[in-house]
């Protein structure tokens, strides 16, 4: 079965297409090292929860939106192994900032249990 890794992150509406474009920038590297689907997606219809919901999960303020996003490797070996590779791959470090705060994202890898 497959392995994912998805997050949650708050992007500033005035930053959705420099987003785009580190997505696109960074969607290159991943494939290159065993990725075989890369997913964003731009919240657009987000209700806000009683108790939680995607907004407070990143700390999302008025003039940001949830970017909910997901890579799709093989498996967790490749997926281990092209994220060992990317944080070694000089391209990394040359790339510039991301246009969201990285503290308030909200990630995690996960082992599919069912897929149809």
């Amino acid at each position: 079965m497959s392995y994912v890794d998805g997050c949650l992150i708050a992007v500033p509406l005035a930053q959705k297409d420099a987003y785009l474009e580190h997505a696109r920038t960074t969607s290159v590297l991943f494939k290159e090292f065993g990725a075989t689907r890369i997913v964003e997606t731009w919240a657009n219809d987000v209700p806000d929860g009683k108790v939680t919901d995607f907004k407070r999960a990143v700390q999302a303020q008025p003039d940001e939106a949830v970017v909910f996003s997901w890579i799709e490797w093989p498996d967790k070996a490749t997926r281990d192994a092209g994220w060992k590779a990317m944080m070694e791959d000089d391209r990394m470090t040359t790339m510039p900032t991301p246009p969201f705060d990285g503290k308030r994202m909200v990630y995690g890898g996960f082992a599919t249990l069912l897929d149809v």
